[in-house]
């Protein structure tokens, strides 16, 4: 059964203004289910991830170009580099729009070899496993999310269940896919294949990863952390490597889009700030199972409950965003004196705070989470708290408590 996708209209209106569309994310998010599904007829399929089609692409891109003319719709594009002086070639020669669908699951060579041949003819929009909208099969024409009670509006009457069973049991199963629209059941098994399939081709693709136990160690290290200050020393001292490999590895795991940092929000106004980023997993699933987490109802009351709940909101979020085809301008703020704001959105000049909360009883006193925003001598919008609650609730006159389902 097709899922839709809340990316449907980005990458529609993308390919009527863009000859090349790069749509990148982790491998099993259903990047090519969603393209062949959206894909007019006419359009070719080809994948590079066959060795025969590879080894074509790399001796020979423009005999390949040749045998599968736009529009075309190829899969794994960062297996062959070669072709992408190949395509813009071709699109600055055809001046159409929408010739050349690709996909690639290594952001840091796909990127970098788009950025250097394809600039400005190339859109470029990402995709992670399914939002809680997607999986619940919600409303999925809503703006990317902030805390204002225009977007909150917009999802009035279509949300997720918030309650503590249903989100836990969403986060400790993760966004891929094959564990929510496919016939994999053994979520255990999905995530160990997954692991093997990473470390056996990303992770030698990217890098030359001689000790894959090292590696995996490292893997779990950093799940173990979503959610916390990056300290590099720390972590590699945990996987047993020197600091430069934990540097390398962890560009590893971003370039694979398996995790995102997040900056602090730093001024001149004051210079007392944190200025190490966040670490967080993109998908919950994933780190619940490298975390040994062996089911929701453990998860949700062990020592990793509140990490991985605001792990889930933040991946939830970035989705939000992201699967609309745009970037939200987002950071932390974090003082010396240990005042925190979980997320600062900075949109038109103006900062919309949003705390994340493990608890279900919101109260007027959750309004002061964000008395430090007074240093930062900007404008300051309307404010937010995700949290259990099952209904949106009024904190103050700019702040609501926000149910963790409506996101």
């Amino acid at each position: 059964m097709y899922y839709p996708r809340a990316i449907d209209d980005a990458w529609r209106k993308a390919a009527e203004q863009f000859p090349v569309l790069l749509l990148t994310g982790p491998r099993q998010v259903g990047k090519t289910t969603f393209l062949q599904h959206v894909a007019e007829r006419g359009r070719r399929y080809v994948t590079l991830d066959d060795p025969g089609i590879r080894a074509l692409a790399v001796q020979d891109p423009a005999l390949f170009l040749q045998r599968f003319e736009p529009p075309v719709l190829i899969d794994e594009i960062q297996y062959a580099p070669q072709l992408l002086p190949h395509i813009k070639m071709a699109a600055d020669s055809q001046r159409k729009t929408g010739l050349f669908w690709l996909t690639g699951s290594q952001q840091f060579h796909v990127m970098k070899g788009v950025s250097e041949t394809l600039a400005g003819r190339v859109a470029i929009v990402n995709l992670l496993g399914f939002s809680s909208r997607e999986r619940h099969r919600l409303r999925l024409d809503v703006a990317p999310f902030l805390p204002t009670c225009q977007r909150l509006k917009e999802r009035e009457g279509s949300h997720a269940p918030s309650s503590l069973k249903h989100i836990y049991h969403d986060i400790w199963l993760g966004g891929f896919p094959a564990l929510t629209a496919g016939p994999v059941k053994d979520r255990d098994l999905f995530y160990s294949s997954y692991l093997q399939t990473y470390l056996q081709r990303d992770v030698k693709d990217l890098t030359q990863v001689g000790d894959e136990a090292a590696f995996l160690r490292f893997l779990k290290a950093c799940a173990a952390r979503t959610g916390n200050l990056l300290n590099l020393s720390d972590l590699a001292r945990d996987a047993d490597i020197s600091v430069n490999t934990a540097k390398s590895w962890l560009s590893i795991l971003r370039g694979s889009m398996q995790v995102f940092l997040l900056s602090p929000y730093h001024t001149n106004v004051t210079k007392r700030l944190v200025k190490a980023p966040k670490l967080y997993f993109l998908d919950t699933g994933l780190c619940s199972y490298l975390t040994d987490w062996s089911s929701p109802e453990t998860l949700e009351s062990g020592a990793m409950s509140g990490p991985v709940l605001e792990t889930h909101v933040v991946s939830e979020i970035l989705k939000s965003w992201w699967h609309r085809g745009q970037t939200p301008e987002v950071y932390y703020y974090r003082d010396k004196d240990r005042k925190e704001i979980d997320l600062i959105f900075l949109q038109d000049r103006t900062l919309y705070p949003l705390e994340i909360k493990k608890s279900a009883s919101p109260g007027p006193d959750w309004a002061a989470f964000f008395n430090p925003l007074g240093k930062l001598k900007m404008k300051a919008g309307e404010a937010g708290v995700v949290c259990l609650s099952k209904d949106l609730i009024p904190l103050s006159e700019n702040a609501n408590a926000i149910p963790v389902g409506w996101l």
